[in-house]
């Protein structure tokens, strides 16, 4: 992927367009009860992706081969689908769909192309192995054998995984009161 200044620029206003994307999705949801029963078990499904991710990469210091990265090179980004899919599920409203599948289908193809330039550059040798992997949707069953390592809970602090376990709360907590105000 050719880095142009657009996608340059698409790939630093990732966070901040996502987090104006979350307000316009509280905004413009039309939430009931059950929606949002349904799209937070969805959401959760994907922190916990998240979460497991989290507790297996080493950001640029080793290729993360275990755990979820046996399945797909970007589990991060897959959980972040599912959180996005109980999002507009919650959300109940085609506006909110609309906004998510514009800012996914712009953004996450740069990002991950960025991600995955930047994989082959710090980890040559080992990225020809990970190119087995799917980049993207899950294999049903691991697609390298790669030293089994343990989920460590340092790696989700050092990570700071945190931050997205708290903002997805803070917005379902918010759809939580606009169902009971509405």
């Amino acid at each position: 992927m050719k880095r142009t200044k657009l996608k340059n620029t698409i790939y630093r206003w990732r966070v901040r367009i996502g987090s104006l994307a979350a307000a316009a999705a509280v905004i413009l949801a039309r939430p009931s009860f059950r929606s949002v029963i349904i799209g937070f078990i969805i959401s959760t499904i994907g922190l916990l992706l998240r979460t497991w991710a989290c507790g297996h990469i080493q950001k640029e210091t080793k290729l993360s081969m275990s755990g979820p990265y046996r399945y797909t090179r970007n589990p991060l980004y897959f959980g972040n689908l599912i959180i996005g899919t109980g999002v507009t599920t919650g959300a109940h409203s085609w506006w909110v769909f609309g906004i998510f599948c514009l800012y996914f289908f712009i953004f996450y193809p740069v990002i991950i192309g960025f991600e995955k330039q930047k994989m082959e550059r710090l980890f040559p040798s080992q990225y020809q192995t990970f190119k087995k992997v799917p980049l993207f949707i899950p294999a049903l069953r691991p697609r390298i054998s790669y030293k089994k390592e343990a989920f460590k809970w340092s790696l989700y602090l050092a990570n700071k995984e945190y931050r997205a376990f708290v903002g997805v709360m803070i917005f379902w907590a918010s759809l939580i009161i606009k169902t009971i105000i509405t």
